[in-house]
């Protein structure tokens, strides 16, 4: 996990990626096996959320103050990365519909909640970093 690391200082942002990655795997399955369903409701409102965060991230980001930056960077690094990638997968899912047991379909929707969650926790972690909660 030292790709996401920084001297050992931000095992949050790991944290983060393996539970997402966790969440979007039990997502893929649960929806192959077709107990799960997305809407197109969820999926606006999941683009809705991505687009605030990434505004609010551009905004706010030159103002962020802190010691740390290697913790900042690699937090804000990941939650760009979550929201880009929140947003991408929303606009593809809108536009393609898939079967309920298909398996693209299973795999695009456990990326898209593995993006979702990446974007909380990663906001989680930045807000850990900002307060100094790492040191």
């Amino acid at each position: 996990m030292s790709i996401f690391c920084c001297d050992r200082r931000c095992e949050c942002i790991s944290l983060a990626v393996i539970v997402s990655l966790l969440i979007g795997v039990v997502t893929a399955f649960l929806t192959f096996a077709a107990v799960v369903a997305l809407t197109p409701a969820f999926l606006w409102v999941v683009l809705g959320i991505a687009v605030v965060y990434l505004a609010l991230t551009l905004v706010t980001a030159p103002f962020i103050q802190c010691a740390d930056r290697r913790c900042i960077c690699s937090a804000l690094n990941t939650l760009l990365v979550a929201v880009l990638g929140t947003i991408f997968l929303a606009i593809l899912l809108l536009a393609v519909t898939f079967a309920a047991t298909s398996i693209i379909g299973a795999i695009l929707t456990g990326l898209l909640l593995f993006f979702l969650f990446l974007v909380l926790t990663a906001t989680a972690c930045l807000v850990k970093c900002i307060v100094g909660c790492n040191n």
